[in-house]
């Protein structure tokens, strides 16, 4: 059996519009999790224990569950919970975000308690709040440090994204299906669709990379 190139590139047009709604999830997923991890991270070692347990039950129920689960828990059980539906793309982001901000939450809490205690005691010392220590003197330098594990964190959201098709949603993966269910090439269209995960997941790294030169990262 030939490789077929002209039914590959006659579908890469409709393909690519599968992997600009891939970027646009994982893009969203991983800024809504930046924002909800950055607050669980603060959350998890915080002085009020109530607050700390209940940030640990949600990234350990989040962490211990697999995202094919949690998709289905927000698309088909909040709106009966809810009783009213829910947008497809709107569950997949949800899902998504709630992932995201798991895994972000422990980036962000390895990342505060990797910056020695001492400025936090020089700071306090001069007058400074908790609030204030924590805003402009500690997030911004652990900031820089988890700049290599959230492009980790965005690589791996690019990926699990996929199984957002199983909602129907046409991402990459959803519009692959459908070409080869209308050609019966599985592997010209799977070759493809590998090949635009691998662009972009190289076009991530090296972005980050960048990142970390721009603001001299010291890893």
């Amino acid at each position: 059996m030939t490789f077929r190139w002209d039914i590959l590139f006659r579908s890469l047009p409709y393909l690519w519009e599968g992997a600009q709604m891939t970027i646009r999830l994982t893009t969203t997923a991983v800024g809504i999790g930046f924002v909800i991890g950055t607050l669980l991270g603060m959350a998890r070692i915080c002085q009020y224990k109530p607050l700390r347990t209940l940030a640990a039950v949600y990234i350990d129920f989040i962490r211990g569950t697999p995202l094919l689960v949690q998709i289905f828990l927000v698309y088909m059980g909040l709106p009966q919970l809810l009783s009213f539906p829910m947008p497809r793309l709107t569950a997949a982001i949800l899902a998504l975000s709630l992932n995201s901000g798991a895994y972000v939450a422990e980036i962000v809490r390895a990342g505060i308690q990797s910056i020695d205690l001492g400025q936090t005691e020089a700071a306090l010392s001069l007058g400074c709040s908790n609030a204030q220590v924590m805003r402009y003197i500690i997030l911004p330098q652990a900031f820089k440090r988890i700049i290599p594990p959230l492009g980790n964190e965005f690589i791996a959201m690019l990926k699990d994204s996929s199984l957002v098709s199983v909602i129907a949603l046409e991402e990459l993966v959803r519009r692959a299906n459908i070409v080869i269910t209308r050609t019966y090439r599985p592997f010209e269209i799977w070759l493809g669709v590998a090949f635009m995960y691998l662009i972009m997941t190289i076009a991530i790294s090296r972005l980050v990379a960048y990142m970390e030169r721009k603001l001299k990262v010291d890893v």
